[in-house]
């Protein structure tokens, strides 16, 4: 329909709507910090977001991905489907005290306070729907911290999913097909980030479990009689330490493994020792090179102790990229917001999101927010100013949402119509299942 306000009175109205309701939206993230969730295990957090959808008066799917959920409301008029997302997971982390004791779960990388930014914008566009065109999804998608490699790998064996990052199971289950741009707001504690980041770009990678095969014997007694899984481990690291040179510094590749099993017993050579890593780049073709550099360094390890290694290469995420034109969009609105002086353009970041995911099929943006301080993933990691992190990013959010959704959805129409998807949804399954691998190489099938 025709709108009987202008933009700057929507804009004005949203604003005023999340101002009225920040201690809520405070509150709701600040719940959710209390009781963190690891991927695919979000149910009360999930629960929490089912909440606020009722109160809302919005039917909601549930279940997506095992624990997402999605909301979506009509303005009434034809146009575009504008999805607005939030993310489940925490992180695990057993260093951080305000961890849970049982799990080692713990919101350190800010997501507690996506879901209040989804929310917040949310509320406030609900009650303006009949101002605008087009549709409007709220996504609470699971899983995007890329964790718990050996778990995710039981629940795909039970049939429960197939690829282990959350957005890419919601695009093969069909929860974006009805989707046309896709926005979301990360927390960042960088101060040269400001108090709202945006554009640029992240790396994105894929991710390796990895079992070195040896032999156990008594390790004081006769460790002449075995073949140490561990040792082929230490080689292999080595290996990759030794490739690090080869990098180019424009690709930004990062490598980073960990030894998730050590062995069993210290008395006993380790006959089975895991290995977990990713390998990241700013490219497809560069995340390709590396990772096959690593293949090669754990073969190696295998190699110099004779045993064996099962190297499994899992499809992890895909470098993101933003929608020009929504970038610009969010730019002018967080301008509004918080000034000029308090914007900056973001460079490249080397982490990885699955948001990536959803830039290579649908326009996106990823912006980010200050208002959290110490270092993402750390212990000392916190949020320590809401205005900043949850209120002023639904606030562009919400705006940018009225950008391209009023005046008939014209701006929408735009977004839509220019963009050229790097990939198609069947293309990116496709791409995802062919990089999905298990390799078993073998020491003494190719010591000759």
């Amino acid at each position: 329909m025709t709108s009987t306000l202008t933009v700057t009175d929507l804009k004005a109205r949203v604003s005023n709507t999340i101002d009225a309701h920040a201690a809520e939206l405070e509150q709701f993230a600040r719940d959710v910090f209390a009781e963190p969730e690891l991927g695919f295990k979000e149910h009360k957090t999930a629960e929490r977001v089912q909440a606020w959808f009722d109160r809302m008066g919005l039917p909601h799917q549930d279940g997506i991905g095992v624990t997402g959920t999605k909301a979506v409301f009509d303005t009434g008029a034809p146009g575009p489907t504008v999805a607005v997302l939030g993310e489940l997971d925490s992180l695990l982390s057993w260093e951080h005290p305000e961890r849970n004791r049982t799990t080692g779960a713990v919101h350190a990388c800010g997501h507690n306070a996506q879901l209040a930014i989804m929310l917040g914008a949310g509320l406030a566009l609900r009650e303006l729907a009949p101002q605008l065109a087009g549709r409007i999804a709220l996504m609470a998608v699971p899983a995007e911290e890329y964790v718990e490699l050996e778990e995710r790998l039981g629940m795909r064996a039970m049939g429960k999913l197939e690829f282990l990052g959350g957005k890419a199971e919601m695009v093969r289950l069909g929860a974006f097909d009805d989707v046309d741009i896709a926005m979301m707001v990360h927390a960042t504690a960088r101060p040269e980030d400001e108090d709202i980041a945006v554009g640029g770009t992240n790396n994105g990678m894929v991710a390796k479990f990895v079992r070195f095969l040896g032999k156990t014997s008594h390790a004081g007694g006769a460790p002449d009689q075995g073949i140490n899984a561990l040792s082929g481990a230490r080689v292999a690291m080595a290996g990759i330490d030794a490739i690090r040179e080869t990098f180019r510094d424009e690709d930004h590749v990062r490598v980073h493994p960990i030894i998730t099993r050590g062995g069993d017993v210290v008395n006993a050579i380790p006959a089975d020792v895991r290995v977990e890593t990713f390998c990241r780049g700013a490219t497809m073709e560069a995340i390709e090179l590396a990772h096959r550099k690593v293949d090669r360094a754990l073969k190696a390890g295998a190699l110099a102790i004779g045993g064996s290694v099962e190297i499994t290469t899992l499809p992890g995420y895909l470098p993101l990229h933003h929608d020009p034109t929504l970038v610009s969009l969010f730019r002018a609105n967080a301008v509004d917001v918080v000034g000029a002086e308090n914007v900056r353009d973001k460079g490249h970041g080397s982490g990885s999101t699955d948001m990536g995911d959803v830039s290579h099929i649908l326009p996106s943006v990823h912006p980010y927010a200050g208002g959290a301080t110490g270092a993402g993933h750390g212990a000392d990691y916190r949020i320590a100013d809401y205005q900043k992190v949850v209120i002023n990013p639904a606030k562009a959010m919400a705006m940018t949402v009225i950008d391209l959704l009023s005046e008939d959805a014209r701006e929408a129409k735009r977004v839509k119509s220019e963009f050229k998807p790097l990939m198609s949804k069947d293309d990116y399954l496709a791409y995802l299942r062919r990089l999905d691998t298990k390799v078993v190489w073998r020491a003494d099938e190719h010591d000759g």
